[in-house]
């Protein structure tokens, strides 16, 4: 299975997958995160989505998917339904970040998140040039960017800390999809993270 190269992203998630797994991807698009997730690692994948066009590439594809909003929660899901909850680069495109990560957790054994990281340097210096950043993490323009919330993973490290979710593992990378190691709020445009509940250790 092949996807595109700005979604290496796709792989760490993978990873922290086993074979016949449940996974929820919300904000699905159209489907491709959970196809390579069919096709590496045979889980039961259902996706949640609500642009009209990638419900219909899902279905086109065989992926399960349900036309929903995320912002009404996951009401309509039981409690521990799903092995992983994941949230691929959709997270800044919500209001309710807190209600929906606690969804995430209660729906899910441990939820998968990856953003856009504000904080990268090239942003910064956008910043500091007087305009808003325009990057491969962050492609829109102020005026046609779905993203409603813009943060930084020091600021998404005090959210969880704030809400008890254990943070398993993390991954960061530039935008060249190279591991970021030194500094990744500043040198990382993209982060990875697996989540568990509160008092989970990796």
């Amino acid at each position: 299975m092949t996807h595109a190269p700005e979604r290496f992203d796709f792989d760490v998630i993978a990873g922290w997958i086993r074979s016949g797994e449940r996974v929820l991807d919300l904000g699905c698009g159209d489907g491709s995160l959970l196809r390579h997730l069919r096709d590496t690692r045979n889980v039961l994948g259902y996706g949640v989505e609500l642009n009209p066009a990638n419900v219909l590439a899902c279905v086109r594809m065989g992926i399960n998917v349900l036309q929903s909003d995320l912002e009404r929660g996951l009401s309509g899901f039981e409690s521990g339904g799903f092995d992983h909850v994941i949230m691929s680069l959709s997270l800044q495109a919500v209001q309710n970040t807190e209600r929906l990560l606690r969804e995430m957790l209660r729906v899910g054994r441990e939820a998968a998140v990856s953003f856009p990281n504000f904080g990268y340097h090239s942003h910064r210096s956008a910043i500091a040039a007087g305009r808003m950043p325009v990057s491969r993490t962050l492609p829109y323009r102020w005026y046609d960017s779905p993203n409603v919330r813009f943060f930084t993973i020091a600021d998404f490290e005090d959210l969880c800390a704030s809400m008890q979710i254990s943070i398993l593992e993390r991954h960061a990378f530039d935008e060249n999809a190279r591991r970021v190691q030194d500094d990744p709020n500043l040198n990382a445009s993209l982060a990875l993270y697996r989540l568990g509940r509160p008092g989970r250790t990796g």
